[in-house]
C-alpha cells in the first residue's frame, strides 16, 4: 500500500469518511467534545460504557458515511510508544480496508514525547513498508491520509527529518530484502556507487584494489564465487570543520554457503540476509545525506559472497590481513570476522575516527543467548557503550553488552598463526568472534561491535515492522548521533 500524507490548515467538523481523534488515558473523551456534534459526542460516549477500553483504538460508524476512530494516549506514553500507536493504526487500516482517511491534530491535548504527529506518523510509515518488487499481482491501494491542526507548516517541516530515516531505513531493507542471484557484490556496489546523486562521496575497492592493500582476509571469503568482492567506503561531510568522522562498519556476505563448511540446506535460503549489517550502514549514510546531518561520518561495507568452488577457501589455510596479522581459518562458515577484519583496521588507518560501530549477523550464538528481542553489544569503551544502550532504549531497539575479556583470547590462539577464525573448544561463540575482532582494532580507538543475527530479519513482524527484513540499527544510529554528535 501507498501511503500519501497531506497537511491541511485549521479544524474539521463535517467530515464524510474516517476521521482519527486523540483522546486522554481510558478513553476520556471530554476534551474531543468541541471537534464533533453534540449528537455525535453522545452516541459515542454511550457505546463506550460498553466496549473494551483496554485497547488503544475503538471505532464506531456514526452513520453510513462516518467512522470515528478513537486513540488512546496513555499519560506516561514515551516516544517508542507513540511509534507504535502509529504502527498499531497502519494495522487496522489494512484489515478495515480504509483508504480516506483525516487526522485531528487539535485533538492531541496532552503531549507526550517530542514531536507526536511525527512519531506518530513516522510508526504508521514503518509498519507500512512490503517487498512486493517480485509478485505478478500487486495491491495498488492508496491510502490517503490528511492531518489537520493550526500549526501544519510547522509539522510538515518537522516531519522531514522523519522521511529521511523512513526512506534510509527502506532502502535498507530493500537490500536485504532482495534474492541474492540479484544483488550479489557486483550489483551491491552499483547500488551504493548511486548514492552519490544525494551528496555522499563513494569509493569502490574492486579486487585488483584490494589486492594491492594486502586485504586477503576479505579476499579469501569470496574467492570461490564468480562475482567480484569489494569494499566500498561512504564519506558524509556536513560539519563545517575538519572534526574526525563517525564509523561505521558492516559485514556484507550477500549469500553464505558457508563455503566448504558447508551449512545444512534447511534455512540456508535465509543467508540473502547475511549482509544486513552493511545495509543499516548504507541506509544510515543515506538517511544522514537526506537530512543533511551537520556532522562528519564515514560508512564501509566489505561486500562478498562465500560460495564453494574449485578456487575456494579451503579449512587449513593460512591467510595474511590487511593488518599484517595472520589467520587461520579452521572453518569457512566463520567469514563473517574474516571481512570484518580487514574492514575495520582499514577505517581506523585511513579515517581516525572518532569512534567505529560495526554492525554484522555475526554468529548463530548471539539468538541462543538473547533470542530476537536484543542485539549483542560489545565494546572497549564504556562511554561508547552507554551511549549506545540508551539510544537503543529510546527507540525500542534494544541492546545487551556482552563480556570481552583477555581470557577468552587463548581460545582463539593458533599453533600455526597468530590467531584462528573459530573457538575450537567450544562454548562463547559470539565472546571469541567479538574478540576476534577486536585484535583488529590496533590504536584503541573507541570500537563496538553490534552484532545483529537475531534482529535483522524478522518471520512473525514486529511493533514497526511487517515479517522480513527490519532495518534494525538505522534509527538507533541516528539517535545516538542526534543525542551526542549533532
Amino acid at each position: 500500500m501507498t501511503i500519501e500524507i497531506n497537511y491541511k490548515n485549521g479544524g474539521l467538523k463535517n467530515i464524510i469518511g474516517s476521521l482519527v481523534l486523540f483522546v486522554g488515558e481510558k478513553f476520556n473523551i471530554k476534551p474531543i467534545k468541541k471537534h464533533i456534534s453534540d449528537t455525535e459526542f453522545s452516541f459515542v460516549n454511550d457505546l463506550l460504557k460498553g466496549s473494551d477500553l483496554k485497547k488503544n483504538i475503538l471505532s464506531f460508524d456514526l452513520n453510513s458515511k462516518k467512522k470515528i476512530i478513537l486513540v488512546n494516549i496513555k499519560d506516561k506514553s514515551n516516544s517508542s510508544d507513540v511509534e507504535n500507536l502509529g504502527a498499531e493504526l497502519y494495522d487496522f487500516i489494512k484489515i478495515n480496508k480504509i483508504t480516506n482517511i483525516a487526522i485531528n491534530s487539535k485533538s492531541l491535548q496532552a503531549k507526550p514525547g517530542k514531536d507526536f504527529i511525527g512519531r506518530f506518523l513516522h510508526g504508521l510509515k514503518l509498519k507500512s513498508y512490503e517487498f512486493d518488487k517480485y509478485k505478478t499481482k500487486k495491491e495498488k491501494k492508496i491510502i490517503n491520509m490528511n492531518i489537520y491542526g493550526d500549526k501544519i507548516k510547522s509539522l510538515s517541516k518537522k516531519q522531514l527529518k522523519f522521511k529521511a530515516l523512513e526512506k534510509g531505513s527502506f532502502f535498507a531493507r530493500d537490500l536485504v530484502s532482495e534474492p541474492g542471484n540479484i544483488l550479489h557484490p557486483d550489483e551491491y556496489a552499483k547500488r551504493i556507487n548511486s548514492l552519490k546523486k544525494i551528496g555522499l562521496k563513494i569509493n569502490i575497492y574492486d579486487e585488483k584494489k584490494l589486492k594491492k592493500l594486502g586485504m586477503n582476509a576479505l579476499l579469501g571469503v569470496g574467492q570461490g564465487s564468480i562475482r567480484g568482492s569489494y569494499l566500498v567506503t561512504i564519506e558524509w561531510n556536513g560539519a563545517k570543520n575538519n572534526s574526525k568522522p563517525l564509523a561505521f562498519v558492516g559485514k556484507g556476505v550477500c549469500f553464505d554457503t558457508g563455503g566448504y563448511s558447508l551449512k545444512p540446506a534447511k534455512f540456508m535460503e535465509d543467508m540473502t540476509y547475511d549482509m544486513a549489517g552493511s545495509a543499516t550502514v548504507v541506509g544510515l549514510m543515506m538517511n544522514l545525506a537526506l537530512r543533511k546531518s551537520k556532522i562528519n561520518a564515514v560508512g564501509v561495507v566489505g561486500l562478498v559472497e562465500n560460495m564453494v568452488g574449485g578456487n575456494a577457501q579451503r579449512p587449513g589455510d593460512i591467510v595474511k590481513s590487511y593488518s599484517g596479522k595472520t589467520i587461520e581459518i579452521l572453518n569457512t562458515d566463520a567469514e563473517g570476522r574474516l571481512v570484518l577484519a580487514d574492514a575495520l583496521t582499514f577505517t581506523e588507518r585511513k579515517f581516525k575516527p572518532k569512534f567505529i560501530v560495526d554492525l554484522a549477523t555475526l554468529t548463530g550464538a548471539i539468538i541462543v543467548s538473547l533470542g530476537s528481542e536484543y542485539a549483542g553489544l560489545f565494546s572497549n569503551n564504556d562511554e561508547l557503550s552507554k551511549k549506545l544502550l540508551k539510544a537503543g532504549e529510546k527507540v525500542n531497539e534494544k541492546l545487551w553488552r556482552m563480556p570481552l575479556h583477555k581470557n577468552f583470547d587463548k581460545l582463539i590462539n593458533s599453533k600455526n598463526a597468530d590467531m584462528q577464525n573459530i573457538n575450537y573448544v567450544g562454548g562463547a561463540g559470539s565472546t571469541t568472534a567479538a574478540q576476534f575482532l577486536q585484535r583488529f582494532i590496533l590504536n584503541k580507538t573507541p570500537w563496538a561491535h553490534l552484532d545483529i543475527a537475531g534482529m535483522a530479519f524478522s518471520k512473525y513482524g514486529g511493533a514497526l515492522n511487517s515479517s522480513g527484513a527490519t532495518g534494525f540499527g538505522i534509527r538507533l544510529l541516528n539517535q545516538l548521533i542526534e543525542d551526542n554528535y549533532e
